[in-house]
């Protein structure tokens, strides 16, 4: 068959910076690209029946915590002054120094006792810094239990088999639900989420697993979601439909061990908390697994294939990575 080039989107800006360019597996629609084999198992696992739930929105939980919703992040300039950072998991680490100003919002607030993820995107280089398990010292460094950084400009995936500030070996921002996307009409990439038990693998583009499941019925890290085309989103307000608009083009991806089908998004106080809630009405079972495997160029980047038109029996699958 003659071969269709893949329709390469505008990818998302924050700050002027294009959070990876616009043909990486983030910013690829993959509404088009078959139902993966092990789909059914998959959404049995995490939980056919259970609620989608918006982690993140406006204010703060429980109230008066000084916890805002959600993953916060910060934009800081090229100069922004760097400080050392010590790691637990210095060997899947990337060393430093972090560009981490003294007002950084630490997710869960600063006496949070989560994952206390802290992301900084330096706009002028579009470096894109993430840390994980974060506290400040008294000395102005930072202890961390591990952290990634990621050119923005670049296809390139962590080392194989390592953690970035996320249990997949992903980066965490370019997967946040933000509220100025909604507000433009369009968000266009997939979304990140998590699952209570993964497999003891990982499928392109994650790097690392987080669990010792090795039952086929568990999904893999990185595995990509999306939800059904049949889905009647008439009834939602037009920024839900949005988001549900993006889950259907884009998809989510897992990328952490947590709460069934839990959505992760920025902070804002913008966001409507009561029409977030609208994303409570999904349940596993308006969603299926998707295969991504066509869209492979190299396992150590990011970007897509231009062309996807291979006969099926041409296509190589790819094999759950599996140590």
């Amino acid at each position: 068959p003659t071969a269709t080039p893949m329709p390469t989107t505008a990818p998302p800006v924050l700050s002027g910076c294009a959070i990876f360019p616009g043909d990486n597996i983030w910013n690829t629609r993959i509404d088009h690209l078959p139902v993966a084999a092990n789909s059914a198992a998959y959404i049995d696992t995490i939980g056919r029946a259970r609620t989608f739930h918006p982690d993140f929105g406006a204010g703060e939980w429980p109230p008066g915590s000084g916890s805002p919703i959600g993953i916060p992040y910060i934009t800081v300039p090229g100069n922004q002054q760097k400080v050392a950072v010590s790691f637990d998991y210095a060997d899947e680490s990337d060393a430093g120094p972090y560009p981490v100003p003294t007002n950084a919002p630490i997710e869960g607030g600063v006496n949070g006792n989560g994952d206390r993820h802290v992301l900084m995107v330096d706009t002028d280089n579009c470096v894109l810094y993430e840390l994980y398990a974060a506290y400040p010292q008294q000395d102005g460094t930072w202890q961390a239990g591990s952290g990634a950084m990621f050119d923005l400009k670049s296809h390139a995936l962590r080392p194989d088999t390592w953690t970035s500030a996320d249990a997949a070996g992903l980066p965490i921002l370019p997967g946040l639900l933000r509220y100025d996307e909604v507000v433009s009409g369009e968000i266009r990439h997939a979304i990140r989420f998590t699952a209570p038990q993964t497999q003891r693998a990982y499928v392109w583009p994650a790097r690392h697993y987080a669990s010792s499941l090795t039952g086929s019925e568990y999904p893999p890290m990185g595995q990509r979601f999306r939800l059904r085309a049949d889905f009647d989103m008439s009834g939602y307000s037009p920024e839900i439909q949005v988001i549900l608009l993006a889950m259907q083009r884009y998809g989510i991806i897992l990328a952490d061990n947590g709460s069934a089908w839990y959505l992760s998004g920025a902070p804002d106080d913008r966001w409507d908390n009561e029409q977030l809630r609208e994303l409570k009405q999904l349940t596993g079972n308006d969603f299926e697994a998707v295969e991504v495997s066509s869209l492979l160029l190299d396992p150590d980047s990011g970007q897509v294939k231009q062309s996807t038109s291979v006969p099926l029996n041409e296509r190589v699958f790819l094999p759950v990575v599996v140590r």
